[in-house]
């Protein structure tokens, strides 16, 4: 599930935040055409997908394309069961179709 969908701005709140002007500057260049307010909003969305225990935030099965070995270096959560990968343990990275790197643990991907 892509949290990255565009929203009409009516469905969206107005909110004030406040940036350092360099951050803003850097955030805008990194964000080329799009806009740094919807990088911003791409990041945090991120942030609320890989701290959440809400199953919505998971992916399906279906989306890995591929998956790569790896050791979490921190708390990290299984992107399709939502079980906790602990730090030092061995997790898998998969590559979605939604183009995103997401932890999965290493028994996420065996068949029932």
């Amino acid at each position: 599930m892509s949290l990255n969908t565009k929203l009409p701005t009516t469905d969206m709140q107005v909110t004030s935040i406040r940036f350092e002007r360099e951050l803003i500057d850097k955030l805008k260049t990194l964000a080329g055409s799009r806009g740094y307010q919807s990088l911003v909003r791409e990041v945090l969305w991120d942030y609320v997908r890989q701290h959440s225990d809400d199953p919505g935030f998971q992916i399906q099965r279906q989306q890995v394309r591929v998956i790569m070995a790896a050791e979490a270096q921190r708390r990290e959560r299984c992107a399709l069961t939502g079980v906790l990968i602990e730090p030092e343990e061995e997790m898998w990275l998969a590559w979605t179709t939604d183009h995103e790197l997401v932890p999965l643990s290493v028994d996420s991907l065996e068949e029932d």
